[in-house]
């Protein structure tokens, strides 16, 4: 069993930048896959960044590639979300999961554990 738990939301100006952090209490990282996903009011949750569990592979949505980045802190136990050049619609609530099966890093289905979630609100 692994609790996550997100930090970093927040409210930011369009342009801006955010860092969320994920960290994991109970196991550690080093053996989950750890994704981000992101669901705005009405909307499906839907698919961010994530990363293997060997941190060897990563893989992002279209409509972050080159904007955000994913990185492990193996000492810290945390997963991060560096967000850059944030816009409106990046607003919602973002989801740190972890998963310790194989398989397609984009699936929501993949994942065993989910945090709470971070609010990230871009005002125009």
């Amino acid at each position: 069993q692994v609790q996550l738990v997100e930090s970093g939301g927040g409210l930011v100006q369009a342009g801006g930048s955010l860092r969320l952090s994920c960290a994991a209490s109970g196991r550690t990282f080093s053996s989950y896959a750890v994704g981000w996903f992101r669901q705005a009011p009405g909307k499906e949750r839907g698919f961010v960044a994530a990363t293997s569990w060997s941190g060897g592979s990563t893989s992002y949505a279209d409509s972050v590639k080159g904007l955000f980045g994913i990185s492990r802190d193996s000492a810290k136990n945390t997963v991060s979300l560096q967000m850059t050049s944030l816009e409106p619609d990046d607003t919602a609530v973002y989801y740190c999961a972890a998963s310790a099966k194989r398989g397609r890093l984009s699936y929501v289905g993949l994942y065993d554990y989910w945090g709470q979630g971070s609010q990230v609100t871009v005002s125009s």
